[in-house]
């Protein structure tokens, strides 16, 4: 039997709630690899034609609006329809997207690449939504540890898609150099093409959906410690994109004179080390003992006064940047997964995907400020005042944490 065969044959053996979890898995992770390889290709190419750093970000404002819309309204659709659905739907509509940006280039008009985005946005965060909500459904739920196992597919799924991420980051300034924009379109199209098949074949019809058809304004959790944890996530996102979005890259661009390879190059190790660190944050999390508020709070205040320390240092030394964006990487990473694991954890067992989707609007809309942010403080202030709005931004996620509810064990 060849290596591949029996591959196939030790996946056969597996229990079906590991295999639909593989299958998600790997689902994500080439949405992924296509959704930051696209992104990087957007930044670049479209500054490179000319377009400052608040044009750039504009190019992105669909794109997290509609995440946020597609969160709230994704994870109803989830509950009534099945994952397996709304997970398909997200790579179908992110082929159409890829296909509108393969027009000649006369075409790529501000509003034609912001409705591109759009759908992309849409795509990515039902993608996103259905993957993270699928996990608490096949999480083996009468094991004794089914809490660890839970925070383990979360963090393995979470670090693995961000590692994708990163690696799509470079794969994007790569394509552009060899290929072209268009070129790196059409590539990318094709791998989806492929994946969709694969998803539409294999994937369990109705993954997740509830026997009762639940009404749209059970969306709006009820629960106070999602609606804190969603609060804390949306400044804990806005503190990174506010200097990782369109800020960062433009600097190192501008400033330092980097290739596009070379920026991708960076922000794809950053970003892959970042979903490194992700796939070990239970052991790092598990450092620190006490209720689930303290945890929470005790490793946002490490990471906010990193970004304050950054804007101190001469940031035309390269050098200090990229440390400090390293060391960035590895405490967001932790604060990412942790909260990740938080909120499937606080989810309702029947409706998970609502309180995963409502928690993921706030993420998009997070996003959506910080890159916003990144474009328009960048052009008026620098990198600098990126970076301390980045602080104030985590320390005000710390804030908001002591409101969570006390006696869950971390």
């Amino acid at each position: 039997m060849s290596e591949a065969g029996g591959i196939a044959g030790r996946i056969r053996t597996l229990p079906v709630e590991v295999r639909q979890y593989l299958l998600i898995t790997g689902n994500y992770w080439a949405f992924t690899l296509t959704d930051g390889a696209l992104r990087m290709l957007v930044v670049l190419h479209f500054h490179q034609l000319g377009y400052s750093p608040l044009e750039v970000a504009l190019l992105f404002l669909f794109y997290e609006a509609f995440g946020v819309i597609t969160n709230l309204v994704g994870g109803w659709l989830g509950a009534r329809l099945g994952l397996n659905r709304t997970m398909n739907a997200g790579l179908a509509l992110q082929i159409v997207a890829l296909a509108m940006l393969m027009v000649p280039a006369s075409v790529l008009t501000v509003p034609w690449v912001m409705a591109a985005q759009a759908l992309s946005g849409i795509a990515k965060d039902l993608n996103k939504m259905s993957a993270k909500s699928a996990v608490r459904v096949l999480v083996p739920k009468n094991s004794p540890s089914a809490g660890s196992a839970l925070y383990r597919w979360v963090a393995i799924l979470t670090g693995s898609k961000n590692a994708l991420k990163g690696a799509g980051f470079f794969l994007g300034g790569v394509l552009l150099s060899v290929v072209g924009f268009r070129g790196a379109v059409i590539v990318m199209a094709a791998m989806l093409i492929a994946v969709l098949a694969l998803s539409l074949l294999r994937l369990k019809a109705d993954l997740g959906r509830q026997n009762r058809k639940p009404k749209f304004r059970e969306v709006f959790s009820s629960s106070r410690a999602v609606n804190v944890l969603s609060a804390a996530r949306l400044c804990l996102f806005a503190s990174r994109d506010v200097w990782f979005v369109v800020a960062l890259p433009v600097f190192l661009y501008d400033q330092h004179g980097w290739s596009h390879w070379t920026v991708g190059g960076l922000l794809a190790i950053w970003v892959i080390g970042y979903g490194g660190v992700q796939t070990q944050a239970p052991r790092l999390t598990g450092l620190v003992k006490g209720e689930a508020r303290g945890v929470t709070v005790f490793w946002a205040l490490a990471l906010a006064g990193l970004p304050a320390l950054l804007a101190l240092l001469p940031l035309a030394e390269v050098g200090w940047l990229v440390a400090g964006l390293l060391a960035f990487g590895v405490l967001f990473a932790v604060n990412s997964s942790w909260h990740s694991y938080l909120i499937v954890h606080y989810a309702r067992a029947d409706g998970v995907s609502m309180d995963v989707g409502f928690y993921y609007m706030a993420n998009a809309m997070g996003r959506l400020a910080g890159t916003l942010l990144s474009g328009w403080v960048y052009q008026a202030h620098g990198l600098a005042a990126c970076l301390w709005i980045s602080s104030a931004l985590v320390a005000a996620s710390a804030l908001m944490a002591l409101a969570l509810p006390r006696g869950a064990r971390a």
